[in-house]
């Protein structure tokens, strides 16, 4: 309950504390933190694994969030990094699954590093420090850039959105939508339109959709963007938006000829939404060592959910039992399998 309470609905172990107190429960906070520490340890092994099975994906998609760690006097900037790995979209029968990494800093070497191993497809936002990976010499493997849709909508959702446009009309301000705008998101729309109908459906079937319906639309899209551009002036936010489509082009279309990849990032977008909600209540890691234990607990926690288990439900189970469960076996406590494990015994019994 400690551990899912504070990692996965963010209540820090202070406020913990003082309700399990109110409850007649009291547990002192040192208490509460060593347990933590010492569950974070003994559930290592399944987080070896975890890691193992994402980084063994056709394709992952990354991302980063900022997470304020305790200084001298003040709080620093840290980053939790997600990796996730889910194949379903591309009717893959491999179970999902997020690793979760903490560092200090941003820097390019946290991603290399992380990745150091992997070869395949990466699905991320232009983040700079992933530009290395992307090298075609890169050992052990190529890894391949796929960017994300999403992002590229933004700025064009910014400048199109009518209901924000009638808001300030009715305030009295001036407010112009742009039909630049509206038509680049009209297409863009349309290319997720497309994908709702093929998702879940096997690569080489995605692809021959693509083929046929998303090609011609990204080609026409392309001949817009060109015409339009030098109509804007350099720093327009549209022309920025522009730029960033058409600089990455060739990441931007890879969907089109392989049906592994996803238009937009959202896999991992969705598996750091909680830290960010979680911010507001637990304001920042104590420590490196905490931001550490905060990225162990995410990853299984957050893999536990993308399998529809239950992670207080799970976390009980196996802290009860790991200690006497052969070490050959410890696959039968990974997420994915503890349900199979669990009807298992119901059936038995």
């Amino acid at each position: 309950m400690i551990l899912f309470e504070k990692f996965g609905q963010h209540q820090p172990l202070n406020r913990q504390a003082e309700r399990y107190a109110r409850e007649g429960v009291p547990i002192s906070l040192s208490t509460m933190a060593d347990a933590v520490g010492a569950s974070c340890k003994v559930l290592d092994p399944l987080l070896r694994r975890v890691e193992a099975h994402v980084m063994a994906a056709q394709r992952v998609h990354g991302d980063d969030t900022t997470v304020p760690v305790l200084a001298k006097g003040q709080t620093e900037v840290g980053r939790i990094w997600v990796y996730v790995r889910d194949d379903r979209p591309f009717g893959g029968s491999d179970p999902p699954a997020a690793i979760f990494y903490y560092s200090r800093d941003r820097c390019g070497e946290h991603p290399q590093g992380h990745l150091a191993n992997y070869s395949g497809i990466l699905q991320a936002d232009a983040f700079s420090g992933y530009t290395k990976l992307y090298e075609p010499e890169r050992s052990p493997g190529l890894i391949e850039e796929a960017s994300c849709w999403a992002h590229a909508r933004r700025p064009f959702f910014i400048e199109a959105d009518v209901e924000k446009h009638a808001r300030r009309k009715a305030a009295g301000k001036t407010s112009v939508l742009s039909p630049i705008a509206m038509e680049v998101l009209r297409m863009i729309d349309e290319l997720f339109e497309i994908e709702r109908t093929i998702n879940g459906q096997s690569a080489e079937q995605r692809r021959a959709v693509r083929q046929v319906h998303s090609t011609p639309l990204t080609a026409a899209l392309r001949v817009y963007l060109k015409e339009q551009h030098p109509k804007l002036p350099r720093a327009h936010d549209l022309a920025k938006g522009m730029n960033y489509i058409l600089k990455r082009w060739t990441s931007f279309t890879r969907f089109l000829d392989d049906g592994r990849v996803c238009l937009s990032n959202n896999a991992a977008e969705r598996a750091v939404r909680g830290i960010a909600l979680g911010r507001k209540s637990w304001l920042f890691c104590g420590s490196d060592r905490g931001g550490q234990r905060a990225a162990a607990m995410y990853s299984l926690i957050v893999t536990a959910k993308m399998n529809d288990i239950d992670p207080q439900a799970w976390l009980a189970d196996v802290l009860a039992r790991i200690n006497d469960h052969p070490a050959s076996k410890l696959d039968e406590l990974l997420p994915w399998n503890w349900r199979k494990l669990a009807v298992s015994q119901a059936e038995a019994a």
